[in-house]
């Protein structure tokens, strides 16, 4: 089988699905080759436990794509795509069955974290006038490859100097410490925490603020939306958007470099796809380097920075189909569409730390998500569709046995919050890290995010030193997965960022190129 294409795509999730369209926007011929039976990536949907029970495979959540500038551009309403959203965004339960609760509604925000520390409703307002004033520019400089210039001009034109200082200080601080400067109680840090540790950063490590921060006041903002049906209705609105041209079931094995540059790729069974202006991968990293492309056409110090290469945490995750809503004893979590529980503030980071020195925490911190009661159309009436998920570390070996233990420990800690709530299991499905690569190659490990979200590998250290963009060392080869800047989460900016470097290359004189790609390679030697 031979195929002869401008561009071709290795993955069909969202960095690669926003990368075929913004070329076949373009005018461009392009082609995806997804190696497993549907397309989506870590975007898929399926009746896991029981029929009309819809769970999310993967990721569940999108408020990163409801704000992104990358994925609202492709207009997806218009192909079917319908956001839906729980009465309240976030609730973090704490061990004495407190909550605090994060809501669309800013006053019901405040009012949440006032009830922690006396003026904490106010500092909540504050950082959300803050957001307000610069979110049309913040959002545009961390998507952009990096440095983000026009962008990061207009950024400093609305912080000023001594602002931008400030502000990029916040940035780079833990959570407690940007906690401890601006209120009096746990409620408001613990939002910020509990967001953090959607990555594999604690609350005590520098930048966990940044990612902390930034999904709180999306969640303020635009909520933790979810697509009507389930998260597989994002993908099918860009496949829709795109036409046939994504290919399931073709594995690509190889990257076809000579002299320097991307011709193509084989697949499985042998076949070639030739690529007449470039090669799109949505892989992580050391998969595309290492693995499709081979370390005999990279620089030394490139395979070299691969093998310091760090991936996030493990995951383990649980879903349920349950026969009525979660009974929580705390009122706040109710209507939450995602849920936080295992820890007050010290908790999270103990359980940090036991992961870091590469122990099973001893109380797991458990993201939940309950996608009826935010979308009723996940399960029959009066019913509800359920998941939760909790880190481990990298390189356990888990049994099924192991696995069905943790998620015992998991559901004894619903329990404690929620009275009942075994009762209310039908059925339920556990699924461990490398059951998650099995479904997902690029889930390496278990790791949902394609690499740390650490700030020694992030901006230009992503996804090694010398890179923060989708160009790579080998011309006409790009990087579109999470594994580049700016990283994980579905926003679809590694994608759009690939497919903007494969239009510059492709409006670039050779000679300019070349000398591109070669100051690119001198980066590594």
């Amino acid at each position: 089988m031979s195929d002869v294409v401008d561009a071709v795509v290795i993955g069909s999730g969202p960095n690669g699905l926003v990368a075929a369209n913004l070329l076949a926007d373009a005018g461009w011929d392009v082609l995806v080759l997804e190696a497993a039976d549907e397309p989506g990536g870590a975007v898929r949907t399926a009746e896991l436990t029981e029929p009309g029970f819809h769970h999310d495979l993967f990721s569940a959540f999108y408020p990163l794509g409801a704000a992104s500038p990358v994925i609202t551009g492709l207009d997806l309403e218009r192909h079917g795509l319908r956001w839906r959203r729980a009465p309240d965004v976030l609730a973090h339960v704490l061990p004495d069955d407190r909550a605090v609760v994060l809501s669309q509604d800013v006053d019901r925000t405040a009012a949440s974290v006032e009830s922690f520390g006396a003026g904490d409703g106010d500092a909540w307002r504050a950082e959300f006038d803050r957001w307000l004033r610069l979110r049309p520019h913040l959002l545009d400089v961390l998507m952009r490859p990096f440095p983000p210039v026009r962008a990061g001009v207009a950024l400093a034109g609305v912080l000023g100097v001594g602002g931008g200082l400030r502000f990029a200080r916040s940035f780079l601080q833990s959570v407690r410490s940007f906690g401890d400067e601006r209120f009096s109680g746990e409620g408001a840090p613990l939002l910020f925490a509990g967001n953090a540790m959607h990555t594999d950063l604690g609350p005590d490590q520098a930048g966990s603020t940044a990612f902390g921060w930034l999904l709180s006041m999306l969640g303020q903002d635009v909520g933790y939306p979810v697509p009507e049906g389930g998260a597989g209705a994002l993908t099918g609105a860009m496949v829709r958007r795109l036409g046939g041209v994504v290919r399931c079931g073709r594995p690509v094995t190889q990257v076809i470099v000579a002299g320097g540059r991307a011709l193509g790729v084989r697949d499985a069974d042998g076949g070639f796809v030739r690529a007449r202006k470039a090669v799109l991968a949505d892989v992580p990293a050391p998969a595309l380097y290492l693995g499709l492309v081979g370390a005999e056409h990279l620089p030394p110090s490139l395979v070299a920075d691969l093998g310091r290469f760090e991936w996030d945490d493990a995951t383990i995750k649980v879903d349920w189909a349950l026969n009525g809503p979660v009974p929580w004893t705390a009122e706040g979590a109710r209507g939450a569409g995602t849920v936080h529980l295992g820890g007050d503030f010290n908790g999270l980071s103990l359980t940090s730390t036991e992961i870091a020195c590469g122990q099973v925490p001893s109380t797991p911190f458990v993201i939940m998500g309950q996608m009826t009661t935010t979308d009723p159309t996940r399960s029959p009436a009066g019913t509800e569709t359920a998941w939760g998920y909790t880190h481990v570390p990298r390189g356990e070996r888990w049994t099924a046995d192991q696995l069905q233990r943790r998620a015992d420990q998991v559901e004894e800690l619903v329990e404690r919050h929620a009275p009942g709530f075994r009762d209310l299991v039908r059925a339920r499905v556990v699924h461990g890290p490398a059951d998650l690569e099995a479904h997902n190659h690029s889930l390496i490990g278990g790791s949902i995010n394609s690499g740390t979200a650490s700030i020694h590998q992030q901006l230009i250290f992503r996804p090694v030193p010398g890179l923060g963009r989708g160009d790579t060392p080998v011309d006409r080869l790009f990087l579109a997965s999470a594994s580049a800047h700016p990283g994980g989460g579905v926003h679809g900016a590694p994608g759009a960022n690939a497919a903007r470097a494969a239009l510059a290359r492709n409006g670039l004189a050779g000679d300019a190129y070349r000398l591109l790609i070669r100051s690119l390679s001198r980066t590594f030697h």
